[in-house]
């Protein structure tokens, strides 16, 4: 699987480049949202976010991301970006979360897919184009005003509202001495006949931050 079609599936969120493998896998991976509660080895403890209990086994090549935060006045146009929403019956999309990526992400996830985050949302990776305010100015939005991106995802121009409180992060290489207990992460995991899980790629809040995606 290279980085490209990882990204597709998994949305987006780490630098470096997933492992190679000679064919995608049967099914798609888990998206798992948790708190750590152990580390033994390579056996990682989560209290997911329903409250249920999973194991996840690390490969050993796994490899650890950060999510750090960001803010609005880091999008201009031309940054590559990442949104969860919901589209709104007139066709805009409406951000839950947005994702800043280092200039050496471009192109992860180009697309716009279907996303678990909540009922009926999606995610779009793509590149900003036109910036528009209805109240405020970038960075610093009033209240009751969003920021109205244009995000070319590769098949055409998606409008994305963008309200004052939404969570904005961004990504930086991150260590296995992060993934301790009371860590929160996201992550991708493969489920093989007998349900056990596997993931080659942990995405972790820096200092307690939850991953908003």
């Amino acid at each position: 699987m290279t980085k490209q079609i990882f990204w597709a599936l998994a949305l987006m969120m780490t630098a470096g480049t997933a492992p190679a493998l000679s064919a995608p896998p049967s099914t798609p991976p888990d998206v798992i949202r948790g708190t750590i509660t152990a580390l033994d080895g390579n056996s990682l403890a989560l209290t997911v976010r329903d409250g249920s209990k999973v194991t996840v086994t690390l490969s050993p090549t796994v490899k650890v991301t950060e999510i750090l935060p960001s803010s609005l006045a880091e999008v201009k146009p031309g940054s590559y970006i990442g949104t969860a929403a919901v589209k709104e019956p007139s066709g805009q999309y409406r951000a839950m979360e947005l994702q800043v990526f280092p200039e050496k992400m471009r192109g992860i996830g180009l697309g716009t897919r279907p996303w678990s985050l909540t009922t009926g949302s999606s995610m779009t990776n793509g590149t900003v184009g036109s910036m528009a305010q209805t109240n405020g100015t970038v960075g610093s939005v009033a209240a009751n005003g969003d920021m109205t991106l244009t995000v070319n995802d590769g098949t055409g121009l998606k409008t994305v509202l963008v309200p004052s409180t939404v969570p904005v992060v961004t990504y930086a290489p991150g260590s296995l001495a992060e993934l301790k207990p009371g860590a929160n992460v996201i992550l991708f995991a493969q489920k093989d006949a007998a349900g056990n899980l596997t993931t080659g790629r942990v995405q972790v809040g820096k200092d307690g931050l939850t991953p908003p995606m």
